[in-house]
């Protein structure tokens, strides 16, 4: 899988407040885009559990966490083509 990579400039008074190191607040930003982009509806599941870093179970077992339905999508679209 080929990958890139984006910079993102976060001010040390951010992570000072957040408690955390660059590492783990990388992580946890990749987690947070990833959520949205699913409740979103941009990304699949799959796709979002890439983006996130982690398998796509382990990925929408944690969206209860973010307090995002885990099938939102698919409800969607059984709704569209029922309608």
């Amino acid at each position: 899988m080929t990958t890139r990579q984006i910079v993102i400039d976060v001010p040390e008074t951010v992570l000072l407040s957040e408690k955390t190191d660059e590492e783990a607040f990388a992580r946890e930003l990749r987690m947070l885009a990833a959520v949205k982009l699913y409740e979103l509806g941009r990304l699949s599941s799959g796709r979002a559990a890439e983006l996130a870093g982690i398998p796509r179970v382990e990925f929408l077992l944690s969206l209860g966490r973010y307090k995002v339905f885990a099938l939102e999508a698919e409800l969607s679209d059984l709704e569209q083509a029922n309608a």
